[in-house]
């Protein structure tokens, strides 16, 4: 409880009077007695008003507060809370909202001022954008409550608990629903190439068509039905994708608001997304983690909405990222062969570990290395060189984009895809390659 503006500027004016008569009587200036009776009755009946505001202040019931905000949000997305308030009051109340919003999330328009009317209720709101991904807890929502005579403000700490989850930004995938895959695909800066040669998997029987091949006749049908019968073929459907995301130390890298593991995490759902609906099976699991998590692989759309559960609260590590104990992990589980989509960030002090463990899974799964290009290194490259330092940051940018290169190199002489991308751009590259290779049959 504190004391309001008008209490104070009654308090302030009976004390300057008092201050000011006082200081006469010390000049030996008369005053009237009755003045300073006067000015000492009203100082003591504005604390005795004080007293009484404050016990009814007191005993005032809460407002009823209810939030009501989504049990989802989207990574660096705004969105709105809404607070429900009503009171039983006989008069209107003018009152201020404060809602405890938890670390992790930005706010915009707190504290609220709203004057509520009596029997009704009123809706009030906020924004509310995340800036972490992971679980929040909502506990407390404090109000100013104005005393009847107006003398205080009381604080009053409401335990109005709500939870929410803060996911990738995924709105990008659920939206492509409403277009065209083809259109969505493009919009995202996906290049389709042209399909070599056909399909693996036999789809149906059908009358030979001009310009089809011969390789396509079926005899047998053929004959039964003494007229030309061609096999039509479409690409493989029950294939695998097992997606291996370092949330090692090498993925803290900032671009600007997002870690290079978010930028990861939201090409691994966006390949997700395209290979569900292509009718692949899609699997994930983690190293370098704290706690290492697996996803078998499994079709249908519903695998997404529970890879989404599996790693929205995902956060990189200091860990180093240990590839060959990856590796054996995942041969342990995975038998069957599937394109493996290691997601990481190779640096120059990368050895034959990597190189070793690579292989090692080449042998038996087809492997595409994503690799995250941090975006600092092309500015640098961009920036003139002026003095010695520029010149010494120059080449050591330099430097080490030679070493990457050689390591990617070393990595495509044994037979291993390797993409290159900027953050923001890893997605579409990964989906383009998926692409190329789904309609080639090169899984």
């Amino acid at each position: 409880m504190k004391p309001s503006r008008l209490l104070l500027i009654w308090l302030a004016i009976l004390l300057a009077i008092g201050i000011v008569l006082g200081s006469l009587q010390a000049l030996d200036i008369e005053v009237p007695a009755t003045l300073l009776s006067i000015n000492w009755g009203l100082l003591l009946a504005l604390l005795a008003l004080a007293t009484l505001d404050a016990v009814r202040l007191k005993r005032l019931p809460s407002p009823r507060v209810q939030r009501q905000m989504p049990g989802s949000l989207a990574l660096g997305r705004w969105s709105e809370v809404r607070l429900a308030v009503e009171h039983d009051f006989a008069q209107p109340l003018a009152m201020q909202i404060y809602d405890h919003v938890p670390d992790g999330l930005s706010f915009e328009n707190l504290p609220l001022s709203t004057e509520l009317q009596p029997g009704q209720r009123s809706l009030i709101g906020y924004r509310l954008r995340p800036l972490k991904r992971g679980h929040f807890t909502f506990n407390h929502c404090e109000i100013n409550l104005p005393s009847p005579l107006g003398l205080w403000s009381g604080k009053r700490l409401l335990n109005i608990t709500d939870q929410t989850r803060v996911y990738p930004d995924f709105a990008r995938l659920y939206g492509g629903q409403l277009l065209a895959v083809d259109n969505w695909l493009s919009q995202l800066g996906v290049r389709q190439r042209q399909r070599r040669g056909q399909g693996l998997e036999f789809h149906q029987l059908r009358e030979f068509r001009e310009g089809d091949s011969q390789r396509q006749i079926d005899w047998k049908a053929t004959a039964r039905h003494r007229t030309p019968i061609a096999r039509e073929y479409q690409d493989e459907r029950d294939q695998q994708i097992i997606f291996m995301l370092d949330c090692g130390r090498r993925m803290r890298s900032q671009d600007g608001e997002l870690a290079h593991f978010d930028h990861a995490l939201n090409a691994c759902l966006l390949l997700s997304y395209v290979a569900l609906r292509q009718g692949d099976a899609v699997g994930f699991c983690t190293f370098a983690s704290d706690q290492p998590r697996y996803l078998e692989p499994v079709k249908g759309s519903g695998q997404l909405k529970v890879l989404l559960n599996s790693v929205y609260d995902l956060e990189s590590t200091q860990r180093p990222a240990d590839y060959p104990a990856a590796v054996t992990q995942l041969l342990a589980r995975q038998k069957r062969r599937a394109l493996v989509v290691l997601v990481t960030n190779l640096r120059d002090d990368d050895d034959e570990e990597l190189l070793s463990a690579v292989k090692r899974l080449s042998e038996q799964h087809r492997v595409l290395v994503a690799s995250l290009r941090e975006t600092v290194l092309d500015d640098l490259r961009q920036q003139p060189v002026q003095t010695l330092d520029d010149a010494l940051t120059y080449c050591a940018n330099v430097d080490y984009l030679n070493a990457s290169a050689q390591q990617h190199e070393r990595l495509s002489a044994q037979g291993v895809a390797v993409v290159q991308a900027p953050p923001e751009a890893l997605g579409p590259e990964l989906v383009t390659r998926y692409l190329t290779w789904k309609k080639a049959g090169a899984f």
